[in-house]
């Protein structure tokens, strides 16, 4: 009924606008043609941006009705929740090697609802916070948890970029998920940085992260919090301000509002001095052209299709075994799927990063990568937590909230 109200709509309009052109033809031949033509043209553009909105809204009702029904036959046998135009949710229970297993799924569809904003989010306007997740996101209408944290400050450990904003860098050059307005990237990433001064180049291992090795150069802007960290070893701590080195302290010092803090070795940055003019140029490679936002875990689960777990490449051989997860993922005509597993509760045991891969590739993923798990795993569903070690969920550093806009 509504997609032939819409059509009606549709019609009466396309009338409207033919018969404003007749009373302008009128006009002209009645000598008042200069009159009606402005107000012709006016009444022609409005109609035509009507009628070009009825067709959009119309083309993108028959698509949602079309994912509707997609929907419906790829969960038949369970209970799918609507959450908004092109935002579903479905519990399941699968065996798996004889083993119970609870999953819940979003999948998330921005070609049927523009409206749907997928972004990251953090804990706090600091990186050195931690928060439930409908602290974080209490009016999102999907959220999970997102990348590696550290467990006693909340800083997220790897690639988070958020409105184009790099808030931190790589680790590892673990796989990354970048989100444009209409699609997603995978890919492992890493940092490139320099800071530039009348005395040379210097390079920039990393922005906003702890310290991994001695002999690193690392950058902290004011998203890390109001002074540099403290340095195990004998370290430089050079403010930047206006372009200029401001203060240079074997001690942490205060990060400038519109500014930064480099910190390496002593030897690294020796010949800087007080007043001199400094720039630093850093981005995240591959730079991929739209992306937005970007979250990292790791390891990659899905590659081109296939099932791919690369968890020594990245470091992650500690995680392999059956526990709560988190992954993320997107198909071919980019629906985005968000995947929780529970774990570590009466007769629930989570699930290997293998069983995990099947688990999204099964569900039509193209692309997926796995993102902080354990008893980080937790998804929250237009206001409800739905999956988590406990009901109350943990404490975690940063989210990725599924919204709509306005």
């Amino acid at each position: 009924m509504y997609a032939l109200a819409q059509q009606s709509n549709f019609c009466f309009e396309k009338m409207v606008y033919k018969l404003g052109i007749v009373i302008s033809a009128i006009a002209v031949f009645s000598g008042t043609g200069m009159r009606l033509n402005a107000t012709e043209s006016v009444l022609g553009y409005y109609v035509q941006d009507k009628i070009m909105l009825k067709e959009q809204s119309i083309a993108l009702f028959l698509l949602n009705e079309k994912w509707k029904k997609e929907i419906e036959e790829k969960y038949s046998q369970h209970k799918i929740r609507e959450i908004a135009d092109g935002i579903v949710y479905v519990r399941m229970t699968k065996k798996i090697n004889s083993r119970k297993v609870k999953i819940n799924v979003a999948e998330i569809n921005r070609n049927v609802n523009p409206q749907i904003d997928i972004t990251p989010k953090l804990a706090s306007t600091k990186l050195h916070s931690r928060k439930k997740i409908n602290t974080i996101a209490p009016k999102a209408k999907i959220a999970v948890n997102g990348t590696y944290f550290k467990q006693d400050t909340g800083t997220p450990l790897g690639t988070l970029v958020i409105d184009n904003k790099i808030i931190t860098g790589p680790i590892y050059e673990r796989v990354a998920f970048g989100i444009s307005e209409n699609g997603f990237k995978t890919s492992r990433t890493a940092f490139d940085g320099y800071i530039k001064t009348n005395n040379g180049v210097i390079k920039i291992d990393n922005i906003n992260q702890p310290r991994m090795l001695f002999s690193q150069v690392l950058l902290y802007t004011p998203v890390w919090g109001e002074k540099s960290p403290v340095t195990k070893v004998k370290s430089l701590h050079i403010s930047v301000s206006a372009g200029k080195i401001k203060q240079i302290s074997n001690s942490p010092v205060v990060i400038p509002k519109d500014g930064y803090v480099i910190s390496a070795s002593v030897d690294k940055l020796k010949n800087l001095r007080k007043g001199d003019k400094i720039t630093a140029e850093y981005k995240i490679a591959p730079a991929w052209k739209n992306v937005n936002h970007i979250i990292s875990g790791g390891p990659y689960l899905l590659k081109n299709g296939n099932i791919f777990i690369d968890v020594t490449s990245q470091k992650l051989n500690g995680i392999t075994g059956r526990n709560p997860r988190t992954a993320i993922g997107y198909t071919k005509d980019n629906v985005m799927i968000i995947v929780t597993v529970d774990g570590r509760k009466e007769n629930v045991s989570g699930v290997t990063l293998q069983e995990l891969a099947v688990i999204l590739k099964d569900l039509g993923c193209y692309e997926a990568i796995n993102l902080d798990g354990g008893s980080s795993t937790v998804m929250y569903v237009d206001g409800s937590v739905v999956s988590g070690s406990n009901i109350t969920s943990a404490s975690i550093s940063n989210a990725l909230t599924v919204n709509i806009k306005g």
